[in-house]
């Protein structure tokens, strides 16, 4: 097989062009080409009177080594890469099992990968199973009742699971470990759209059955998985001036023995970050960035970007993607953008208001959302963050309450009109954009719940979105606060052998750990992790 990589066509191009435009590229007769599959398809609306869609194409030819000699200086043809995935390691009878903590993405990968390789991991998950996680947190956002330890952010499927379920990433992936994970959620009852399009996404209700397939994977090769069960310490032994972790103790009462322990977290796990460097784990403040949500009519955007192609079926709702670097030194920026998609709560702690978007996979809601945020450093946080690496979450924690309280202290949103927030007053009253967060939205000033320097940026930087998406700064667009949860405040730093630098034994791993973005990149990053696992455990040096 060769890929070829850029072959662009028109947006409404007939099934038997792509054929033609394969043998055109390659310049072969119709007999040499065997067959072809599409390996990705993207868009290009640049130009929106003339959106082309741009093709890899993976193909089987008569004689590949001949077209491939012809094409030897072209980067874009080339031989089809193997992206089989193969263990690194297998378990030894009698192999120690391993306990992963947390069931993200970033745990649910790494206690498979285990799994697959024979060592049976333990699995460790604070808040409930999907299902009745799912009536927990649509209990919440019906009726304001929060669980604590049952939300958006806690419970099987990771706090990507209410989300638009983006699948997509720009980390550096060289061992395809992607293509792993996508396999492995249409395996689950993913559709197969995802191993081809550009920009895959499933949504909520799909990802529900998806995460139920992949734990009775798990527990089908050997894993054990405990729900409503949260590590409340950890076991360390100090040797000749070496820490290891030895175990783990558990809300039940039980202690459990483990030579390998994955922290898999979500970056709201605060508790759990306080309980581990209050045991001299290593940690270190890292940037992450502060907003509101904003929402505008779907429609505006599919104009903006599409033009008169808004609401082809191949191009569905359009995303966008923004960034401005303001006059004050801040970076902002579009965040986890949800086409068709609603806004909803992701609080985990009483009193504290937080944002996020959430999409279904047909992305048919009247709104499109997005996190409009502004970056934050250790140098913003309270204190000095170098002697207190958690400070990021007492900076969080606080415009969170800001939030809440700016809302009215019943679990309403503070929600402010684009119009009256670019003219520094509060909203009395909402407008044509009906927000879609519920319990509800509380119209105020959103500088209440916000760093002076945020609101500094985020008013020079909408006027300048709205030369990108006109009607971006419409005065009706709606802002709902606050979104502090894009990224991990902390980092669980760790060495080459993926163990943390000052406790050998305890693997920091995922977006909690400060290592991903994301349910993709979790999810990859839960694999490495677990390699490094398998490889520990069964006494193997890591390959260079």
């Amino acid at each position: 097989m060769l890929r070829i990589h850029e072959l662009k066509l028109p947006l409404d191009h007939k099934e038997a062009a792509l054929r033609q435009a394969i043998l055109k590229r390659l310049g072969v007769p119709s007999g040499e080409l065997k067959a072809f599959t599409v390996f990705k398809r993207a868009w290009d609306a640049r130009k929106r009177d003339a959106i082309q869609l741009t093709y890899t194409i993976d193909a089987a030819l008569q004689d590949e080594a001949a077209v491939l000699k012809r094409f030897a200086r072209d980067p874009h043809v080339v031989p089809t890469p193997d992206m089989t995935y193969r263990p690194v390691a297998h378990a030894a009878p009698g192999a120690p099992r391993p306990v992963v903590v947390g069931m993200g993405p970033c745990g649910f990968f790494a206690a498979l990968i285990l799994a697959e390789m024979g060592f049976r991991p333990i699995v460790v998950e604070r808040g409930k199973i999907v299902r009745e996680r799912t009536k927990d947190t649509f209990r919440f956002w019906r009726k304001a009742e929060l669980n604590p330890e049952s939300n958006a952010q806690f419970g099987e499927g990771g706090a990507g699971t209410f989300s638009d379920g983006k699948l997509y990433s720009q980390i550096k992936d060289p061992r395809h470990l992607g293509r792993k994970v996508l396999t492995e959620f249409v395996a689950a009852g993913a559709p197969e759209e995802i191993l081809y399009v550009a920009k895959p996404h499933i949504g909520t209700f799909r990802l529900v059955t998806m995460v139920e397939n992949i734990r009775a994977k798990i527990e089908a090769l050997g894993g054990e998985i405990r729900f409503e069960t949260q590590v409340t310490d950890i076991v360390v032994e100090e040797a000749r001036g070496r820490r290891r972790v030895a175990g783990v103790v558990l809300s039940t009462g039980e202690s459990l023995a483990c030579e390998a322990l994955v922290m898999a977290l979500g970056h709201s796990a605060r508790d759990t970050f306080e309980m581990l460097h209050a045991r001299g784990v290593f940690f270190e403040a890292k940037p992450f960035s502060i907003g509101v949500r904003i929402e505008h009519p779907q429609s505006i955007i599919d104009r903006a970007r599409f033009g008169a192609s808004a609401g082809h079926p191949i191009l569905g709702a359009a995303d966008y993607k923004l960034s401005h670097q303001a006059a004050n030194g801040r970076g902002v920026y579009s965040f986890c953008m949800c086409p068709g998609g609603t806004v909803v709560a992701a609080a985990s702690e009483p009193g504290r208001l937080v944002t996020n978007g959430m999409s279904q996979y047909s992305r048919r809601e009247r709104n499109a959302n997005a996190g409009i945020v502004v970056g934050v450093t250790p140098a913003d946080f309270p204190g000095d963050a170098k002697a207190d690496p958690l400070a990021g979450i007492a900076f969080q924690r606080r415009w969170e309450e800001a939030a809440f309280k700016a809302g009215g202290g019943a679990w309403a949103a503070p929600g402010q009109r684009v119009g009256d927030f670019l003219a520094g007053r509060p909203s009395t009253s909402l407008g044509a954009v009906a927000p879609s967060y519920k319990p509800g939205v509380q119209p105020t000033d959103l500088a209440l719940c916000l760093p002076d320097y945020a609101v500094e940026a985020m008013r020079e930087a909408l006027p300048k979105f709205a030369r990108q998406i006109p009607g971006f700064a419409m005065d009706d667009a709606v802002m709902t606060g606050v979104e502090t949860r894009t990224s991990s405040p902390v980092r669980m730093t760790r060495g080459e052998d993926f163990q943390s630098l000052n406790t050998a034994g305890l693997f920091p791993a995922g977006e909690g750990a400060g290592y991903a973005g994301g349910i993709l990149s979790a999810a990859v990053d839960g694999i490495k992790v677990a390699e490094a696992v398998a490889l520990s455990l069964a006494g193997a040096a890591r390959a260079a």
